[in-house]
């Protein structure tokens, strides 16, 4: 049965961050994840998984400035030393939060940058985080994204993103984050996708395409997906990356068989 984790950037947002925990958890979600827990102390999170008995499940490094439209800077050559303190600090918030999977955001392509040049700091930057985070028995997750909801977007394919950690020396902590919704828009093909690098596939997200709303919205047919996931020998966390079409609480019909509130 695959283990949902439901994700607080997206899901729950009829009340604020803090107040997300505890309708996930009597939603009967076990994990969590969300894009960034920078803005609040990592010990006030912390109260919050302790008191509704929830896994922190994923984060993501520092991305620039996300508010502004940065989507990551690390394939930023000038940028490096910010990464790398990036790093650091995500490292504190995951240590004190018992989190062992952190996501890298490539980035948006700046311009009069080499492909060559952004590749090579990207496969710079993912090695030292995962030699980084090696010690503390955490995985480093690189994300391909699409570009139609994210033009410009660097890294898109599986392929690529595959590329990046084998040219990285495939450290055993460095693995792809299997994104199905902007894989379908990509690339299509998703149980052979799936099924041709599930050694490499360090955890999965789910959105239903078109839209980006919950499972059962759109094209994927994600009772046969989830299951394949399931029955492929994948013991992970699945993170419900997705933007409710309505209340998020009355949107849950499609989870009843996955989360028991």
């Amino acid at each position: 049965m695959p283990k949902l984790a439901a994700n607080l950037s997206m899901m729950f947002n009829e009340v604020g961050f803090m107040d997300r925990f505890g309708i996930a958890a009597k939603a009967g979600f076990k994990g969590v994840e969300y894009l960034f827990p920078y803005e609040f102390p990592a010990d006030e999170i912390g109260e919050q998984l302790d008191r509704h008995d929830l896994q922190q499940v994923l984060f993501d490094f520092p991305a620039g400035d996300f508010a502004a439209g940065e989507r990551g800077i690390a394939i930023q050559p000038d940028r490096k030393s910010e990464f790398q303190d990036g790093v650091g600090q995500a490292l504190e918030y995951a240590k004190s939060l018992n989190c062992k999977r952190l996501t890298v955001l490539a980035g948006l392509a700046p311009q009069g940058t080499a492909a060559s040049e952004m590749q090579e700091t990207l496969i710079e930057n993912v090695k030292f985080a995962a030699s980084e985070a090696a010690p503390h028995g955490i995985t480093v997750l690189l994300e391909p994204l699409n570009t139609v909801d994210t033009p410009g977007f660097f890294l898109f394919r599986t392929n690529h993103a595959l590329s990046v950690i084998s040219a990285a020396g495939s450290p055993p902590n460095l693995k792809l984050q299997y994104d199905v919704y902007h894989m379908q828009i990509m690339e299509g093909d998703l149980t052979r996708t799936i099924d041709a690098n599930r050694e490499m596939i360090g955890h999965f997200q789910i959105a239903d395409n078109p839209g980006r709303h919950e499972p059962g919205t759109g094209e994927i047919n994600y009772v046969n997906l989830l299951r394949h996931i399931d029955e492929s020998g994948y013991d992970g966390w699945v993170g419900c990356e997705y933007r409710p079409a309505g209340d998020t609480v009355s949107g849950l019909s499609w989870a009843k068989d996955y989360v028991s509130p």
